[in-house]
């Protein structure tokens, strides 16, 4: 019996001490005996394979971590200057260890190790991927970032892929804001959390649409709790000087996250203009050629707004609530023209001029709810969005008419108030289910509303009386509302020999437009289907081949649809087109990769129907040029690329591109068909470099060659576009100094020129792309602490956005 009562207790105990829940504390200093906040603590499996748990110093220098078995483990805590600490704990209780001291890791060249790797980029059927994680590219922010990513351009505000506009996403959730403001976004957000950057050529059905392709910047999950931070400033000086200011901060404990980002700008831009319009008789001579001087300035003040918070209900449910705000309170946008008219000889005839100054007002704030529910087996997300957008402009003209011997003649005036108010609403619902090890199926459904109301009202002002009287014929109401409701089934295959992506998306569309003026409705009711497929087959370990072929859309923006007439002088006027209808793209493409991803072949078609394009058009009856929206009848694309990627040495990479393509564009503007065509040249070089011992140093170099080209009918002349960008790390990496030139050899400006039937016409600008720009950023907190971050908007946001000409 004593031995039965031995043999109970032993076992009694046994099961409570293994059953015990563990943990481990200690207190982190540095040399000094100063206490580390934010020190990073990670506990790692006994072979370094996995991250158990993890955690950060508290204002005290003290953490713990606890629900931990009895195992052996490797614990480590690091902190930006500091040496990691290492050390093996093979854990029989609950264990405290005291003081912990971090040794000092001082920046010099002779004892620096560096452990950074190289970014690596993998072709796969439909996408690029770069990823870049602890890589040296993590130091500086996302749009250092996109500068580096092979295929990507950031030219100014504009980024582009292949000629196009990528719909940008952040952990597949859609960033929809002005390329401007995205470009404040990106800037104002650090890379190290960035993971990987998905350059899709070939979006599957679970993308809009609309997305033809897209850019995906993956950051990597959040691991540790704590608090990490930044701020920055720019200063750019092209020909005025401008800045912008922001902060970025992060906070995470075990059940919530929250990072808020807030960007302030102070901009004023120049452009200058040479247009020159040959305004013909009915045998398509010229009679009067009118060349106008312009020079444009705007003065602009931005606040951008972004916070994220998540809630973690539990291991399988997560709540979050998002909100993206923009704040115009002032914008100045001055235009100051001297047209001068002469002959079909270069005579003389009369001059006038025209200073134009508008005031703006805008909001855009949006907000979004998600809900995502982890199952035995898959997942479900749910998301809600609404955007209100407000807008509105004061605009004032002068004009000044002189005669043939450039003597004073008359004068004219007009005021104009335009405003318009925009509410969106969508709600989307997707499922994820995981088929095998190597499959997956995804199917998901969607719906959107958009109401937007616009007004226009034009004044001719007596410039004795100072009196306004309306102008009935340039003053107009319009409403606008269009109904969207979407569902789409995707399947993906990935095998060692080959992988499959095939997908379906299928799309509703009611939309009704309503001119006061006008009396007229335009109403559009289409059901369209989008397929798209990838397919990959893979050689051996060096070759691959694949084929790929997607149909999207592009629906007209807003304003396009929009029918007011907005004068910038008595004969230059911007017009909405009512009858617009979207675009349908089909774009194939058939190539290989070759030496393990060295090099990339791709043959490429594509077709457009109902190509929009805004075109001058001008009337030789009243010497009027109209900027319009059109869809074009026929517009095909095809091309030949040749992509390569490789590290010169450890220090050194490069990317270069090049792209022969034709571009044929076709329709009839009622007196006949046009065709044009062009074959052209697209090629990239690209250079990047690390240097130092520490890598510390890092520059960029970039060369664009964009050849004579056609664009909406209008030929563009060769272009040469370069950046010579480059970053330094100091006070322990905390702090990130950049420095970058743009348009280096002052070949980036465009001439364009249009001459088809009755259109004869040519332009020179002078754009606001030749400038240095200074940065500094400097991190706070744990600068260690890995987040996903993240920006949420919607599909139909982007679409507000249309640049003030």
């Amino acid at each position: 019996m004593r031995l039965l009562r031995f043999l109970s207790l032993f076992l009694l105990c046994s099961f409570s001490l293994y059953g015990q829940d563990f943990s481990i504390s200690g207190k982190v200093l540095d040399v000094d005996k100063s206490i580390i906040e934010f020190a990073t603590v990670i506990i790692y499996s006994e072979d370094e394979s996995e991250v158990l748990k993890g955690t950060s110093t508290d204002d005290k220098g003290f953490f713990i971590i606890d629900n931990l078995e009895t195992n052996p483990y490797i614990l480590k805590i690091s902190f930006i200057g500091y040496k990691t600490y290492e050390q093996k704990i093979v854990l029989t209780g609950s264990l405290d260890l005291k003081i912990i001291t971090l040794q000092d890791d001082v920046e010099s060249l002779g004892e620096v190790t560096i452990n950074a790797k190289k970014p690596i980029l993998t072709r796969e059927a439909d996408r690029l991927v770069f990823n870049i994680e602890n890589t040296a590219l993590v130091e500086g922010n996302m749009l250092q970032v996109l500068k580096s990513t092979p295929g990507v351009l950031v030219l100014g505000d504009e980024i582009t892929v292949k000629n196009s506009n990528p719909t940008v996403y952040i952990n597949d959730r859609k960033i929809n804001l002005s390329s401007e403001d995205l470009n404040q976004l990106l800037e104002g957000s650090s890379a190290n959390t960035i993971k990987s950057i998905e350059v899709i050529t070939n979006p599957s059905a679970k993308y809009d649409a609309e997305s033809g392709v897209v850019l995906n910047i993956i950051m990597s999950k959040n691991l540790i709790a704590g608090y990490r931070g930044s701020i920055y400033s720019n200063y750019t000086q092209g020909v005025f000087p401008r800045y912008d200011v922001g902060t970025s901060n992060f906070f995470k404990n075990e059940t919530i996250s929250f990072n808020v980002n807030y960007n302030y700008s102070k901009d004023k831009i120049n452009r200058d203009a040479d247009d020159t319009v040959n305004y013909l008789t009915n045998s398509n001579t010229i009679d009067q050629s009118w060349r106008s001087l312009t020079n444009r300035n705007t003065w602009s003040e931005t606040h951008n707004l972004n916070a994220n918070f998540d809630y973690f209900i539990d291991d399988s449910n997560t709540l979050s609530v998002s909100s993206n705000a923009l704040y115009l309170p002032y914008f100045k946008y001055k235009i100051n023209n001297n047209t001068i008219i002469t002959d079909e000889n270069s005579d003389f005839i009369s001059r006038f001029t025209a200073d134009n100054l508008s005031r703006d007002n805008k909001y855009n704030l949006g907000f979004d709810l998600n809900f995502t529910h982890n199952l035995s087996k898959g997942s479900l997300a749910f998301n809600s969005h609404f955007t209100t957008y407000n807008y509105e402009r004061n605009q004032s003209v002068l004009s000044n008419f002189f005669d043939i011997n450039n003597e004073f003649q008359s004068a004219s005036a007009f005021n104009t108030n335009a405003n318009q108010e925009t509410k969106i609403f969508t709600a989307k619902l997707d499922y994820a289910l995981p088929l095998t090890d190597h499959s997956e199926f995804e199917a998901g459904i969607k719906t959107s509303s958009i109401k937007t109301e616009s007004g226009i009202t034009q004044f001719d002002v007596n410039l004795v009386s100072g009196d306004e009287t309306i102008d009935p014929l340039n003053s107009d109401a319009f409403d606008y509302d269009e109904r969207i409701l979407a569902a789409y089934a995707n399947y993906t295959l990935n095998k060692d020999k080959y992988s499959i992506n095939a997908g379906l998306r299928v799309e509703q569309t009611d939309i009704e437009g309503v001119s006061a003026s006008l009396t007229q409705i335009n109403t559009q009711d289409y059901l369209e289907w989008f397929p798209n497929a990838s397919f990959q087959y893979n050689i051996n370990d060096k070759y691959n081949i694949y084929v790929n072929y997607k149909r999207s859309i592009a629906r007209p923006g807003y304003a396009d649809l929009n029918p007011f007439r907005f004068f910038l002088n008595e004969n230059y006027v911007i017009s909405g087109n009512p009858n617009l209808v979207p675009i349908f793209t089909d774009h194939s493409v058939i190539g290989t990769s070759l030496l393990d991803g060295l090099f990339s072949i791709e043959a490429y078609y594509k077709n457009y129907d109902g190509a929009i394009s805004e075109i001058p058009r001008q009337n030789n009856d009243t010497n009027i040029i109209e900027y319009i929206s059109v869809n074009f009848d026929k517009t095909v694309e095809f091309g030949f690329d040749f992509l390569t990627y490789f590290n010169v040495t450890d220090r050194w990479s490069l990317y270069a591109v090049t792209s022969f393509y034709n571009i044929e564009e076709e329709t009839n503007f009622g007196n006949g068909f046009v065709k044009k065509d062009q074959w052209s040249n697209y090629s990239v070089l690209q250079n990047d470099w690390s240097m130092l011992k520490d890598q510390s140093l890092n520059a960029t170099f970039t060369l664009i060659w964009v050849g004579k080209n056609l664009q909406g009918f209008q030929t563009i002349e060769n272009r040469l576009f370069s950046e010579l960008a480059i970053s330094k790390t100091v006070f322990k990496k905390k702090g990130i100094i950049s420095l970058s030139f743009s348009d280096l050899f002052n070949m980036q400006d465009p001439e364009i020129g249009t001459r088809y039937q009755d259109q004869f016409s040519n332009s020179i600008r002078d754009e606001d792309n030749r400038y240095i720009k200074l940065g500094f950023r400097y991190k706070f907190g744990n600068t260690r602490l890995e987040s996903n971050q993240r920006t949420i908007t919607t599909d139909e946001r982007d679409r507000l956005n249309k640049e003030n000409n």
